[in-house]
């Protein structure tokens, strides 16, 4: 059974030089979470977006909590590109890990199988393989004839933190078609996930909702925060407050705007609930 947290108590869970792992805007982000965390400053994190990042890491970037950063892209979809990202990869205070979709969800799968790596082919003769040391091409061990394929390690979080819209009493919580947030789970050591709202009825006493119920075994801790990924929208429940994300990313052009969003940003993401 999964415990009930509070915000301050999931944040305090990860510590420094973590790997975090974080969902795309449109799985579920828990940007209740980001606040907590930057209060509580973790220092070096490693964070991993699934595959994606958008608003919660660049906001963290702009905090000065990370060092290093695995992606295939870094957005705030229609307001723009993630500026504190930008600065940060100009400046060189980050250590970008570039990737594909395709192979940031082979990492993830490879280790929630239990599995070293998993293979690809999609980067050969691509200019990734350069940048991505730690991507092996080997040979096809089943093949006759020269046949190179990518080895793609696996990727193993420290701590997951995601957006639901609920979870039940037991501590399962409910994913829907958002699997790659069950993948972030299988994969991750710790998840932690906060939810719209707690429900009494069990998620496997119906064959609907068991089939999209991420059970509370891969589950830690859960916090309630109604309207916890607003201004990002999360499905089924709102829409992104795009008003509100184009704010930031006017705000978090300079160091001095992003501070200054900071200091506002209680009131601005509360207004945007």
């Amino acid at each position: 059974m999964s415990t009930i947290l509070t915000l301050d108590e999931i944040a305090a869970a990860i510590p420094d030089g973590a790997k975090l792992a974080l969902p795309v805007d449109y799985a579920g982000v828990s940007m209740a979470l980001t606040r907590p965390i930057i209060a509580r400053a973790p220092q070096r994190l490693h964070i991993v977006c699934l595959p994606t990042g958008g608003m919660q890491p660049d906001m963290l970037i702009g905090a000065g909590l990370v060092a290093t950063i695995e992606t295939s892209a870094m957005t705030l979809g229609e307001a723009g590109g993630a500026p504190c990202f930008q600065r940060a990869v100009k400046d060189g205070s980050i250590r970008v890990m570039d990737g594909t979709c395709p192979a940031v969800h082979a990492g993830f799968l490879a280790a929630q199988k239990g599995v070293p790596f998993a293979t690809l082919r999609g980067m050969i003769g691509t200019d990734l393989l350069a940048n991505r040391p730690d991507w092996k091409v080997i040979q096809n061990p089943f093949a006759d004839a020269p046949d190179p394929i990518v080895a793609i390690p696996a990727i193993r979080p420290d701590v997951t933190v995601f957006h639901c819209p609920f979870a039940d009493r037991d501590g399962n919580v409910w994913v829907g078609r958002r699997r790659e947030l069950a993948s972030l789970a299988y994969a991750s050591e710790r998840t932690f996930v906060t939810v719209e709202r707690i429900v009494e009825d069990s998620l496997f006493a119906d064959e609907t909702l068991a089939a999209g119920a991420l059970p509370a075994l891969y589950v830690e801790g859960i916090a309630l925060a109604p309207g916890g990924a607003a201004p990002i929208g999360l499905w089924n429940e709102y829409p992104a407050d795009m008003a509100a994300i184009r704010t930031y990313a006017e705000a978090a052009r300079s160091r001095e705007g992003f501070r200054a969003f900071l200091d506002g940003a209680d009131r601005v993401l509360e207004v945007a609930r």
